[in-house]
């Protein structure tokens, strides 16, 4: 039996059309916590760790948009169907934004204050992760399309403002 195996870096974003997104009990994703800081469903975000060897400090994630990751579904299936050999692929952009970067361009998108809160880092956080999908690119003809950050960003704060945007504390 044959397979695909798909490796996500950071799955983020939402339908466009904001009919599904993000939502989790606790969340956890950096995403949907700096939107509901936004929303002030919750008092501020927390930045962990200020002091890794990056740019600005802080940890470095590979954002990949979640309609990016359904079209490497939909590929990785024709794959298989096309009778293609099992492959392991990351699903990734390539580079990666810091958590700043993500509050930033999320005050930016939503114009609203989002306070952030620095702590000591989370032990076991690499500096940054960030994906090398050039054999998802070779085998499956796949490319992120969708995962610049600020579109990232804007379609999960779509679907945010529409769940929540009411909902605040």
């Amino acid at each position: 039996m044959k397979s695909a195996r798909l490796r996500y870096f950071n799955a983020a974003g939402a339908d466009p059309a904001a009919e599904i997104g993000e939502d989790h009990d606790p969340e956890t994703h950096l995403i949907p916590l700096v939107l509901d800081a936004a929303l002030v469903r919750r008092p501020n975000v927390t930045v962990f760790g200020t002091d890794y060897p990056t740019p600005d400090g802080t940890a470095v994630r590979d954002y990949v948009h979640v309609e990016d990751l359904a079209r490497a579904h939909v590929l990785a299936l024709q794959h298989l169907l096309d009778n293609g050999d099992t492959i392991a692929v990351n699903l990734g952009t390539g580079h990666g934004a810091s958590v700043r970067q993500v509050v930033d361009t999320a005050r930016r998108i939503t114009g609203r204050e989002i306070v952030s809160r620095d702590a000591s880092r989370r032990a076991g956080d690499p500096p940054a992760l960030v994906a090398d999908a050039k054999k998802a690119s070779e085998v499956l003809g796949w490319a992120p399309q969708y995962s610049d950050l600020a579109a990232i960003i804007a379609d999960a704060w779509r679907w945010h403002n529409k769940r929540f945007g009411s909902k605040s504390l």
